[in-house]
């Protein structure tokens, strides 16, 4: 396999979701027993290195609803989360026991606080990034 530049990964980064990156950053700490402290601000500086100008203007259109704790009724924001998503069971449950993670993102202003208040209604804390 031929050795990738920065830009390259830069590039791939760029195009991943949260969720998709979430998930990245687990398997390289996994793969080489370190944390994501460090990691962390390097991936978030790439992504905002790329293309802060235009990922400003966005995000006053676009919202990510951030699942922060599932409270007491797990089970009721488990299937707030199917309803909101198109995830399947497990998969919604690896979400909720995951906290925080984002159950949506880039999503218009009215949609994000739709889906907040049926979480925070289903006994989960809820951001709205």
């Amino acid at each position: 396999m031929a050795k990738l530049s920065q830009e390259d990964l830069l590039a791939q980064f760029e195009e991943m979701t949260l969720i998709e990156l979430s998930e990245f950053v687990k398997a390289f700490e996994e793969k080489f027993d370190v944390t994501a402290a460090a990691a962390a601000p390097v991936v978030m500086a790439g992504g905002a290195a790329g293309g802060a100008a235009a990922e400003a203007v966005e995000e006053k259109d676009e919202f990510d609803v951030i699942l922060t704790g599932a409270g007491d009724k797990k089970i009721q924001v488990i299937k707030v989360v199917r309803e909101l998503t198109s995830l399947g069971l497990k998969e919604a449950k690896d979400l909720v026991d995951g906290a925080p993670k984002p159950v949506l993102e880039k999503v218009a202003k009215d949609a994000a606080e739709k889906a907040a208040e049926s979480l925070k209604g289903a006994g989960a804390s809820v951001e709205v990034k």
